[in-house]
C-alpha cells in the first residue's frame, strides 16, 4: 500500500491545477490547494474534510504570501511531498505590440512566482521525515521553442526551464529532491488573452497573423483530466525525468529543438578551433 502524499498546488482553481488536485484527493493523497480567490473551491471543500484538503489564498508573486502558505501546509499536514508549480497566465501578441505592464506581469507570475515557491519549499522538503520531495514545474511547449505571438510567454517559460535545470544540479543528492519540467502541448486549461495587433505587422502571411486568423478553430485536444493521471504516475517514479513533454505537439517541439541544436553544433564546430588562448 502506497503512503499518502501531501501536495502543494498553485493555481488550483482550474485546468491542470484543479484536475491534479482532484486526482490526488481521489487516490487518497492530501492537498493544499492555493489560488487567488479561495471561494472558487467551495464546492470541493464541501466534498473533502479539513484533514484531506486545505484551501488557502496565494499570490505567488508575493514572497510573504508564499512563505505563509507553505507554513500553513506544514502546520496542517506535518510535511509537504509534492510542489505542483502551476500558476500563470498568457497573452498572444507581437513582442512589439505587448504593453510593458502585461509583459512584466507574465514574467512575474510564470517565472518569479514559480521561483518563489521553489526556493521557499526546499527547506520544507529537507525537514521531511524521511527527507525528500518532488517539484513538478509546469512549463510549456512554448518553453521548448519560441513561438510567434508568444514572445514574453515563451521567454518566461524558457527562464523557468533554465532555473529548474540549475536547481536540479544544485540540490544535494542526499536530500532526495527531484525536479521535473512538465512541458504540455495544447490542453484545454486556460484561454489566452489576445492583444490588439500591432499596425506594423499587417502582412497577413506572418505566422502570428495566421494564428490570429484561426482563432477558435485552433485544435486544442489535450485533456487536463487525463494528463493529471500521468502527473500522479510521475510522482511515483523513483527516478523521474528532468523534462516531460506531454502531447504530440510538445514532443514534436522537443525533437525540432534537439535537431536544430545538433545541426548548429555540427555545422559550426570548426569555427571554435581558433578562439582559444
Amino acid at each position: 500500500m502506497s503512503i499518502s502524499k501531501v501536495w502543494f498546488v498553485t493555481r488550483a482553481a482550474s485546468g491542470f491545477g484543479l484536475m491534479t488536485t482532484q486526482a490526488a484527493l481521489a487516490q487518497g493523497d492530501r492537498v493544499v490547494a492555493t489560488l487567488r480567490k479561495p471561494e472558487a473551491l467551495e464546492s470541493l471543500q464541501a466534498k473533502y474534510p479539513a484533514d484531506k484538503l486545505l484551501v488557502t489564498k496565494l499570490d505567488v508573486t508575493k514572497l510573504d504570501e508564499v512563505e505563509t502558505a507553505l507554513a500553513k501546509a506544514k502546520a496542517a499536514f506535518g510535511r509537504i511531498d509534492v510542489v505542483f508549480n502551476n500558476a500563470g497566465w498568457g497573452a498572444i501578441g507581437e513582442i512589439e505590440g505587448t504593453p510593458e505592464d502585461r509583459a512584466r506581469s507574465m514574467v512575474e507570475t510564470l517565472f518569479f512566482g514559480a521561483a518563489n515557491v521553489s526556493k521557499t519549499a526546499l527547506k520544507y522538503f529537507r525537514e521531511n521525515t524521511p527527507i525528500g520531495g518532488r517539484f513538478l514545474q509546469i512549463s510549456s511547449q512554448f518553453g521548448i521553442i519560441g513561438f510567434p505571438g508568444a514572445g514574453y510567454y515563451s521567454a518566461a517559460k524558457a527562464a523557468l526551464e533554465a532555473f529548474s535545470e540549475s536547481l536540479a544540479l544544485e540540490i544535494d543528492p542526499a536530500w532526495n529532491i527531484k525536479v521535473t519540467l512538465i512541458e504540455p502541448g495544447p490542453f484545454r486549461t486556460k484561454k489566452l488573452i489576445t492583444l490588439p495587433p500591432h499596425p506594423a505587422y499587417s502582412n497577413e502571411n506572418l505566422p502570428v497573423n495566421l494564428y490570429r486568423q484561426l482563432g477558435d478553430d485552433v485544435v486544442i485536444d489535450g485533456s487536463p483530466e487525463k494528463a493529471a493521471k500521468q502527473f500522479l504516475k510521475l510522482v511515483a517514479l523513483e527516478n523521474p525525468p528532468l523534462r516531460f513533454p506531454i502531447h504530440r505537439d510538445a514532443i514534436a517541439c522537443a525533437r525540432i529543438k534537439a535537431k536544430n541544436l545538433l545541426e548548429a553544433a555540427d555545422t559550426y564546430e570548426s569555427w571554435s578551433e581558433d578562439v582559444y588562448h
